[in-house]
């Protein structure tokens, strides 16, 4: 049986996915903000606003605090000649083979976060789903796209 997947992202993903869970969780922030609007033009009870608030709190360290190192931890990557070994999940621990005969394409993508912090993500397309490899340092990721692109054109051609 094959080992695991050995190459880690960058350790600066880390400070990406809690900035990206912080800012997902300003949306989270909506439902006390909401309930304690409501509390001025109803008669509500006011222990519930405090009970949203604490659920908000606990919801930002686990998502800002907590995932974000358990993620990285996991998340792990090879790229062989016949194909891409991913393992990632922080409860369950996923595992997926890509062979190189089934790449359709690969792309790099940076949203504004990714771009302010010189990184990006690859994603893999098949002719089932596509497969993302995120957070890498934008010349990791570049390099990584054109190599599976070269290893996916060189299983087509065998």
């Amino acid at each position: 049986m094959r080992g695991a997947p050995s190459t880690l992202l960058p350790v600066k993903a880390r400070s990406v996915w809690r900035l990206q869970a912080f800012f997902e969780s300003l949306l989270v922030a909506l439902l006390p903000i909401t309930y304690g609007v409501l509390l001025n033009f109803y008669d509500l009870p006011v222990w519930i606003l405090f009970t949203f608030i604490a659920i908000y709190f606990l919801y930002i360290f686990i998502t800002v605090i907590l995932l974000p190192p358990l993620r990285w931890k996991r998340w792990k990557y090879e790229v062989l000649e016949s194909e891409i070994d991913l393992q990632f999940g922080v409860m369950i621990v996923r595992r997926q083979l890509i062979p190189m005969t089934r790449v359709q394409h690969v792309d790099t993508e940076q949203g504004p976060l990714l771009r302010r912090y010189k990184m990006a993500d690859v994603t893999i397309t098949t002719a089932a789903t596509s497969h993302r490899i995120p957070t890498l340092s934008l010349e990791v990721a570049e390099e990584l796209r054109d190599r599976i692109a070269a290893l996916a054109a060189v299983a087509e051609d065998e």
